[in-house]
């Protein structure tokens, strides 16, 4: 199974190589865009071949100028709202095929754009976990290659709430190295950073940011066994929290901060706002490359399209987004902004200045 991360090259578990790229699900085509992975300069829109890279990810603009810019705002507004594709194509009027290929496409474009504009970010406090998820089955219940659970790995600066990095791949220690590998590779700062208590963690971030170059410490909870475990009631259950326990490891983390309260609220917003990660329905992903498609276009809504309550309450009731807080912009972003850097004339034209 291919990792699928903020990183739009593939990690695959046969080898490990940073210029091969999975063709995507759907029908949209595909080619290697990627090119190097240089930092962006600080002021511009587009790092230096971050145009070119963006250009060749959108042909399926072309083909799709019979769906005006508003359209195609609409269907994304559904999809980054909980909407499963089939409900989204009934309240679009528009074809299940279509979604799914704009969802590709947008999706890919989002992971691009975000690799290369997600640098030198100056956060402080770093919390990391992963949330649960699966593609075509439950692990036990798996029959085909391809079919399982699946993990998406997740970083959040508990100041600004921006999604630093994200990754999609199995729940094991080189997945969680390549993650921590990402992070590390996005900050101008040393960091406190808190994990659960994932074990491979220790290692990965020892290794992505040399000892004592971060302060780190994992929260490892404890949980109770419930008396009744045969009820339907129980089955659907949370495990109760029965305590948590802070255990620095590294450097020396701030113990009142050691916490990873607003990363699990970043999952559960996951879990709202994509049907593929909703429990107990049939809206759950069939591929892979699919649900790493939708996890980029939700990151890039969260962090630059949908204002943060908290982050409001901070600025006195302006809306602030994730991407304002961290000053990556200076404005909340629509939907219609983000398919408009898609353009192909727009980025023609950014390549050429």
């Amino acid at each position: 199974m291919a990792l699928r991360g903020l990183n739009p090259s593939a990690l695959r578990s046969e080898a490990v190589s940073p210029n091969e790229q999975p063709k995507p699900a759907g029908k949209a085509s595909a080619s290697n865009v990627l090119g190097d992975h240089a930092a962006p300069s600080k002021g511009r829109l587009f790092v230096t071949n971050l145009p070119l890279l963006l250009l060749k990810r959108s042909s399926i603009l072309v083909g799709m100028n019979k769906l005006s810019i508003e359209r195609r705002a609409t269907v994304i507004r559904a999809l980054v709202e909980g909407g499963s594709l089939r409900s989204v194509a009934r309240l679009t009027g528009t074809d299940k095929d279509t979604v799914m290929r704009l969802l590709v496409e947008v999706g890919e474009f989002c992971s691009i754009y975000q690799h290369h504009t997600l640098r030198n970010l100056p956060c402080r406090r770093i919390e990391a976990d992963e949330i649960w998820s699966f593609v075509g089955s439950k692990q036990r219940h798996a029959t085909k290659k391809g079919q399982g659970d699946l993990w998406t790995f997740t970083a959040i600066d508990a100041d600004s709430k921006l999604a630093v990095s994200w990754l999609v791949g199995p729940h094991d220690g080189r997945a969680c190295e390549q993650f921590v590998k990402d992070i590390a590779s996005r900050l101008a700062n040393r960091v406190q950073i808190t994990t659960d208590g994932f074990f491979p963690y220790i290692t990965a971030v020892e290794n992505a940011f040399g000892w004592a170059g971060a302060d780190f410490a994992q929260l490892v909870k404890t949980y109770g066994v419930e008396v009744d475990t045969t009820s339907a009631g129980r089955r659907y259950s949370p495990p109760v929290c029965t305590g948590a326990i802070k255990v620095p490891i590294m450097g020396r983390p701030n113990s009142d901060l050691i916490s990873t309260s607003y990363v699990e609220r970043s999952n559960l917003t996951m879990r709202m706002q994509m049907r593929r990660f909703t429990r107990l329905t049939n809206g759950f992903s069939k591929k892979a490359e699919n649900h790493a498609h939708a996890v980029s276009l939700h990151f890039m809504f969260y962090n630059y399209c949908r204002p943060h309550t908290t982050l409001n309450k901070d600025r006195k009731g302006i809306k602030t987004t994730p991407a304002m807080a961290s000053g990556l912009t200076d404005h909340v972003w629509t939907v219609e902004e983000i398919l408009e850097l898609m353009n192909p004339n727009r980025l023609l034209l950014a390549r050429a200045s």
